[in-house]
């Protein structure tokens, strides 16, 4: 049975991954590595649930450290970048880097992450910094692998439904949080032409309703 070190962002997005591996003869051990997610309570929240659903497996899980100051010198410069730019190709290297150096310590040959399972990224990007991560420690290698495929996304939603997992509203950094205000003013002025279309038809039905009366 092959050990693999699975980078975990999150419960939401392991859970499939995890029981695929479990079911096909891997031996996952989870890293918890986020250094990226802001702020504390929320980064705690994601961790508390992802550990307490590795121990309901049975599946070791490692917790790496929270250094945020540490992630924003890494992407200084990047804070303008826009979703699924720069800015987030270098958090994925950030994190994948020290997820190869522990497996390298730990004698783990290949690590993965769930990073390549999420809709809301862009999987050239977490390949090409986990292939990045991995040449960097002799004898490591990355598993490249699209993790939404064979079943996972809808297996996936599934096991998010059965355990009732948090519901996460913006990826994790304080900027993924200016996009999510942005999507919420957008989905907020959409309403509203909603809302005025519906009276224009309500007020149409009544005019019309008048008439022939």
């Amino acid at each position: 049975m092959e050990k693999i070190l699975l980078h975990s962002c999150c419960a939401p997005c392991s859970g499939a991954i995890l029981e695929w591996m479990m079911a096909n003869g891997y031996e996952p051990t989870v890293y918890y590595y986020n250094p990226n997610i802001f702020p504390e309570k929320e980064y705690l929240i994601r961790k508390n649930e992802i550990t307490e659903y590795a121990k309901k497996l049975g599946v070791p899980i490692i917790d790496g450290d929270w250094n945020h100051d540490f992630w924003r010198e890494k992407v200084k410069g990047l804070e303008d970048e826009p979703e699924r730019g720069a800015r987030c190709l270098q958090c994925f290297r950030v994190r994948l880097y020290q997820t190869a150096k522990v497996a390298s310590e730990m004698g783990f040959s290949r690590f993965t992450t769930t990073l390549a399972s999420s809709r809301w990224k862009r999987l050239d990007q977490v390949a090409e910094a986990g292939n990045w991560a991995a040449s960097q420690f002799p004898g490591v290698e990355y598993w490249d692998r699209n993790w939404r495929k064979g079943g996972l996304q809808d297996r996936r939603g599934a096991l998010i439904r059965e355990n009732h997992f948090y519901n996460q509203l913006y990826c994790g950094c304080e900027f993924s949080m200016r996009g999510l205000a942005e999507r919420m003013a957008r989905q907020s002025e959409q309403a509203k032409k909603d809302e005025e279309a519906a009276r224009e038809k309500i007020d149409a039905v009544l005019q019309s309703v008048r008439k022939s009366a």
